[in-house]
């Protein structure tokens, strides 16, 4: 992308970083632009079968939305119909890891909770700071933490708006593992990786019914993952799965 999101592919690997560290990667509506444009390119792309998201320098995953780009929208209902960066992460198919970096506040916690995976660097903090400003977070950030820490602790950040550390986070389940600044890419791209590595229908499938599971009622959850799961047995990759235990090997899946 030639804007401030910089998509790069290492492999099966895709790097997404919001990329306006002068402004703390703060996300303008041309950002969400390019994000609305990149992601259906990045689930058409065979070649890409898992993405890390960072931000731009040592301060910032993201700080959300940039508040000076408020009160450009064309009144409330104008802004509530807005094209969201978050909804354009949540809506990717291909697994998605977060590898925040720093500050993720306001929406940047949104799009960090919009990933499937979260890692964190020591150094990275956590808030949904909007409270502060008179306002509410609107890119699921109530729904994904209810999902994602026990209720107090969604409940304290919903409503103080105060930050919390990498290492609490880490305690209450807002991130699976804490790694040093230098070792945060390396290790999340490595995870991807090994993502990347599994049958990318498999992966998607996967992807899916975690998702149906927040959604769904149990029974009704567990029958949508039967129904993938019959749809994943009858690809080629499960055929190449099977023969590749067979005969001890490593399997050569294509996504298909």
């Amino acid at each position: 992308m030639t804007g401030r999101i910089r998509f790069e592919q290492d492999g099966y690997v895709g790097v997404l970083t919001l990329d306006r560290p002068e402004k703390l990667n703060a996300a303008t509506r041309s950002m969400s632009a390019e994000l609305l444009e990149l992601i259906p390119r990045i689930d058409d792309d065979p070649s890409i079968r898992a993405v890390v998201v960072t931000g731009a320098g040592e301060r910032a995953f993201s700080v959300g939305s940039d508040v000076g780009e408020l009160d450009r929208y064309d009144g409330p209902w104008h802004f509530r119909n807005r094209r969201d960066y978050c909804d354009a992460l949540r809506s990717l198919r291909t697994p998605v890891i977060a590898a925040v970096n720093g500050y993720a506040y306001g929406g940047g916690l949104e799009l960090a909770l919009s990933c499937d995976i979260r890692l964190a660097a020591t150094t990275a903090s956590f808030a949904a700071a909007e409270i502060k400003l008179g306002w509410i977070g609107g890119g699921g950030v109530t729904a994904l933490l209810a999902a994602s820490v026990p209720a107090t602790d969604a409940a304290t950040l919903l409503l103080t708006g105060d930050p919390i550390d990498a290492v609490e986070a880490l305690r209450i389940g807002l991130v699976s593992k804490l790694v040093e600044p230098a070792e945060l890419l390396p290790a999340a791209t490595e995870l991807a990786q090994r993502i990347a590595s599994r049958p990318p229908i498999a992966a998607a499938a996967a992807k899916a019914n975690l998702r149906a599971a927040w959604s769904m009622g149990l029974e009704a959850a567990i029958q949508y993952e039967r129904e993938l799961q019959a749809v994943a047995l009858g690809t080629q990759d499960a055929a190449e799965g099977r023969a590749a235990f067979a005969e001890r090997r490593t399997g050569n899946f294509e996504g298909r």
